[in-house]
């Protein structure tokens, strides 16, 4: 399926739009005060959520290209990571400003005590140099080869987004919306492990 530059413009700028609005939401609900018994909760959980939700389409679009033979999809995938980033940031900020009070040294001995928020902070560790490099300059000053073995670090990001979900909500005995998670991130990679394989089975045939 062909996509004309200005078509692909188009979508990118909806694309752009729709990204917002889970923040649009957010700040809706606060100005309103509908934030529930909890704010901190809900405003941890709706940024961790949809920081979940963004790691997993970026991950998803190369298998979606693959099957669909949508070429265009590769447009979106930049943009994806890079809110992935923005929500991340904005969960994290939500750790390190509300529950924290900006405090580096508790919030570090937090990060230390509790295996949950540990592999989470790994998790947007492992973020910010994808995001750091994600411009085109960047590309050109590491080089291909490099950009994409640094980019694969995604591939440890986001079960490791998963497994800080997991944890999280192993403590409130509710497993549906982690289990979900997984079962999709494990399939979207054995997807890409399926196709790297047939590919260099056919290289050596």
């Amino acid at each position: 399926m062909a996509m004309s530059q200005r078509q692909i413009t188009v979508i990118k700028t909806v694309v752009f739009i729709l990204c917002l609005l889970p923040l649009a939401r957010l700040i809706g609900f606060a100005v309103l005060d509908q934030l529930g018994a909890n704010p901190l909760e809900f405003i941890t959980r709706n940024t961790g959520d949809w920081t979940l939700y963004f790691l997993c389409a970026t991950l998803a679009v190369t298998p979606i290209r693959k099957i669909s033979g949508w070429s265009w999809l590769l447009r979106l995938r930049r943009m994806l990571g890079l809110y992935a980033f923005f929500y991340a940031s904005l969960h994290f900020l939500t750790f390190l400003w509300f529950d924290h009070f900006f405090d580096l040294a508790e919030m570090w001995a937090d990060v230390l005590k509790r295996p949950f928020i540990t592999v989470g902070f790994l998790g947007f560790a492992g973020l910010l140099p994808l995001a750091l490099t994600s411009t085109n300059g960047m590309i050109k000053r590491l080089g291909g080869k490099r950009w994409q073995l640094l980019h694969r670090l995604i591939y440890l990001i986001v079960p490791a987004g998963v497994l800080h979900y997991y944890w999280m909500k192993a403590g409130k005995h509710d497993l549906s919306q982690p289990l979900m998670f997984a079962v999709l991130v494990g399939v979207l990679l054995l997807m890409r492990m399926w196709w790297r394989w047939s590919a260099s089975r056919s290289e050596l045939s």
